[in-house]
């Protein structure tokens, strides 16, 4: 079966209904958290993953669980025959509210699913395409970028060998933007 072919059986609908619940959930870069979702899984699909239904399917809600803690489960497992390994998923890449983002980063690299580090992956990608000066500190994204390069490489190296040229390259960018806008200094970037 080509690709095309793989695609057509791919029934998205059903989770992208779920996730519309994260249109009110406004992102610090701007935007919402559907697109994120969205944006989440055009990179998976980027990456020609076309025929892991589970994972496509869990990218499209892969923050409900997080963002919308009211968010029913059980309408979620009932959602197709593959719901349950879906949510699943979800929650082995929702981060619990008591645990560090680096505890949940490490637990990840080192005990995530391959399903969970793909998708862990591809969201940071997405997001690092997000990073900017304009809605974060100088300080934050250095932070974020630090943590990329910690955690998230070492998982792309594990599933991904493309996915480490593109997360290397967002981080070698976004802390060349850093460099040359504290070389101007305040003001006079404008």
């Amino acid at each position: 079966m080509d690709e095309t072919e793989k695609l057509k059986n791919l029934v998205l609908a059903p989770y992208i209904v779920k996730a519309t619940a994260l249109i009110g959930k406004k992102r610090g870069v701007g935007g919402n958290q559907f697109r994120h979702a969205m944006a989440t899984m055009a990179i998976l699909l980027d990456y020609k993953l076309f025929d892991d239904y589970v994972l496509l399917k869990a990218s499209v809600i892969h923050d409900l669980l997080e963002d919308v803690p009211e968010t029913n489960e059980f309408e979620i497992r009932i959602i197709d025959g593959q719901a349950d390994q879906v949510l699943e998923l979800v929650k082995e890449v929702t981060r619990p509210e008591w645990m560090t983002k680096a505890d949940y980063l490490e637990r990840i690299l080192e005990h995530g699913s391959w399903n969970a580090k793909l998708l862990k992956c591809a969201d940071r990608i997405s997001n690092l395409t997000d990073l900017h000066r304009d809605t974060h500190s100088d300080q934050k994204i250095t932070d974020y970028l630090d943590q990329t390069e910690k955690y998230v490489i070492p998982m792309a190296r594990q599933v991904n060998q493309d996915m480490v040229i593109e997360l290397t390259d967002l981080v070698k960018r976004r802390r060349q933007l850093v460099k040359i806008m504290q070389e101007l200094g305040p003001g006079k970037s404008d």
